[in-house]
């Protein structure tokens, strides 16, 4: 079975990638934004690189007739909601251009491969304090990365209608993990403990805003979700994928605090906050658990002591076992 996964270079397509080397019927296929060489969750694997710009419709069209997928997973996104802000273009054009060129191209070619389109939870915008929110909430995008995330869906949306293609959107919620780069609110705060602890940084973190709640799923749970909702899950349907929990960002920081061994002092830095910031955003993935049985496996406080590990080793520094209550003995 063939496998062309967009985005394969990057924090969710590496972790897909490791997940879907281990189904040995799968040969699989990368569509990177950096050459071979460059991508090193890919290289030296058993995966196939082809560098190329999504939004170049002829260059989507050969990789897609090149490798005649059954199944193509699209991760490949402009995905920071801040940076969004700061040049709304960039984001809208990038996400928006990307998917019609694969999708015209698996039209043209009359192929019956399953699509797997990622959309976002972005797209509900902001929720009531309590209110979990299932793939009948309207949508309510607050910001460019939300609104180019709305298209996205409504597109899949539109293919699987006019043409039957048999596409499935994903709606993931906040998801985080190792090899995570920063940007990212996990990230920014775990390689700063990881800074601090190698002396690279004064013993003081600068964070946004803390009040904030997500519901945050570990990406190795993310992705098998991925993978099973595109095998098993129902053409033109949408998926939430979440943990149906939020932690506020306060808790996040605690936690990762907790598992440091150097006291550290929090400062805000107006910088770091959105111009436009929902306060609480909570998930419903019964319907995916109905449809494939997928349940997260990994608990919040294991997933943020993976993350600062990883960022640890980055730093030089070995592994900690860390407290995974989150509280420091």
């Amino acid at each position: 079975m063939q496998v062309l996964i967009t985005g394969a270079g990057g924090f969710v397509g590496g972790h897909l990638v490791d997940l879907l080397l281990k189904q040995p019927e799968l040969m699989l296929h990368a569509a990177v934004f950096f050459p071979p060489g460059q991508n090193p969750r890919l290289d030296n694997r058993p995966i196939s690189q082809q560098q190329l710009d999504l939004r170049d419709a002829e260059a989507a069209c050969s990789i897609v007739e090149t490798v005649r997928p059954d199944l193509l997973f699209h991760l490949a996104a402009l995905a920071d909601v801040g940076k969004s802000f700061k040049n709304p273009w960039e984001t809208l054009e990038n996400n928006i251009r990307a998917q019609v060129n694969l999708l015209q191209a698996v039209r043209t070619l009359k192929l019956d491969t399953r699509v797997l389109i990622v959309s976002s939870a972005e797209i509900y915008g902001p929720a009531d304090i309590g209110e979990a929110l299932d793939e009948n909430t309207p949508f309510q995008p607050a910001s460019p990365y939300s609104v180019s995330k709305v298209t996205q869906d409504m597109l899949a949306l539109q293919y699987y209608l006019a043409h039957k293609m048999p596409i499935i959107r994903a709606r993931p919620f906040n998801h985080i993990g190792p090899s995570q780069q920063g940007g990212f609110v996990a990230a920014d705060f775990a390689s700063q403990i990881a800074a601090i602890e190698a002396g690279q940084q004064e013993p003081v973190m600068y964070v946004g805003n803390l009040a904030a709640e997500r519901d945050f799923t570990d990406v190795r749970d993310v992705v098998r979700a991925y993978y099973l909702m595109l095998t098993r899950g129902t053409p033109g349907q949408a998926y939430n994928v979440c943990s149906g929990q939020a932690h506020s960002i306060q808790y996040l920081l605690d936690t990762l605090r907790g598992y440091s061994t150097h006291p550290i002092e929090v400062r805000q830095d107006p910088a770091r906050m959105r111009p436009s910031d929902v306060p609480r955003r909570l998930g419903d993935a019964t319907k995916l658990r109905e449809c494939t049985g997928w349940q997260p496996t990994i608990s919040f406080e294991q997933c943020l002591l993976d993350i600062l590990n990883d960022w640890r080793v980055r730093f030089g520094l070995a592994p900690g076992a860390g407290h995974l209550s989150g509280e420091k003995s």
